[in-house]
Order: structure tokens, then C-alpha cells, then sequence
């Protein structure tokens, strides 16, 4: 059921549709997926592999998601055990430790993309291609805050 949008601000408007979109995403995915995997853990998976390296330290994604360095550990401990990524000493130090997707999780992030893609689409289809394109068209443009 979607919740009353008329008398939201512009703050609570995006966080709103930020939050089912992640959900409607979520279930998605792990209805069509054996491997269960947490909005959490998509975001960890995305700043893996958007690095420009694929491999990035431990300490870069910690400080570039939104969650506390414990969580983000338990995180990566779950993505590991489920075989999505491998955690290696980085290859200037063996004090730090790396982060790289294995080809399952390059594989899972590939698939993921392309059902948000279908997801967009879906809602470009309710929209029409215009106003969606305006849409993005926003969020992209510096808001000078």
C-alpha cells in the first residue's frame, strides 16, 4: 500500500519514493534469487564495483557508504560467506585488506542492474518518457547545496 503523498515536503517526497523503489527492488530481486542480499549489501556491492579498480580498501568503502564501520564489516562478512566477494590483503600492504566482487557477485550486480533497469522502464512506461527524463534531468542538476 503506498502512503499518503499530498501533504509530504519535498525531503519526505524523495525519501518516500527512495524507499519503496528500494523495496519494490529488494523483493525483486529475492523473489527471483536464491541468494537473499540487503539493500545494505547492494550498496557495498555497488561501491566495490563502481571503484576504479574493482578493489577497493576496506577502510574506502566503510568511509563511502552510509552505515557505521561495524555494520559495514558484518556486511562484508555476509557478502562473503554468501560468496559474492573476496576480502584480500591489498597489494601494497598486507595491514590493509581489499574488497573485490567474485564472478558470482559480478554476475548477481550485472543481473541487479538490469531488474532496476526493467523497474525504470516501468515506470517510465506509467510516467511517459518526457516527464521521466525531466525527472532525472533533476535529481542530476546541482541543487547548490
Amino acid at each position: 500500500m503506498e502512503p499518503n503523498l499530498e501533504n509530504l515536503d519535498l525531503i519526505d517526497l524523495i525519501s518516500e519514493r527512495h524507499l519503496l523503489l528500494r523495496k519494490i527492488s529488494e523483493d525483486i530481486w529475492n523473489e527471483s534469487s536464491d541468494i537473499y542480499i540487503s539493500n545494505s549489501e547492494w550498496f557495498i556491492m555497488a561501491r566495490i564495483y563502481n571503484h576504479p579498480d574493482q578493489q577497493p580498501l576496506i577502510s574506502y568503502v566503510s568511509k563511502h557508504v552510509d552505515i557505521s564501520r561495524q555494520a559495514t564489516h558484518k556486511f562484508l562478512r555476509s557478502l562473503e560467506d554468501k560468496g559474492l566477494i573476496r576480502i584480500e590483503n591489498a597489494v601494497h600492504s598486507n595491514r590493509d585488506k581489499c574488497a573485490r566482487l567474485t564472478t558470482l557477485g559480478v554476475e548477481c550486480y550485472l543481473r541487479n542492474l538490469q531488474l532496476k533497469a526493467d523497474l525504470e522502464q516501468r515506470i517510465a512506461d506509467r510516467l511517459g518518457t518526457g516527464p521521466m527524463s525531466a525527472l532525472k534531468d533533476f535529481l542530476k542538476t546541482d541543487w547548490g547545496l
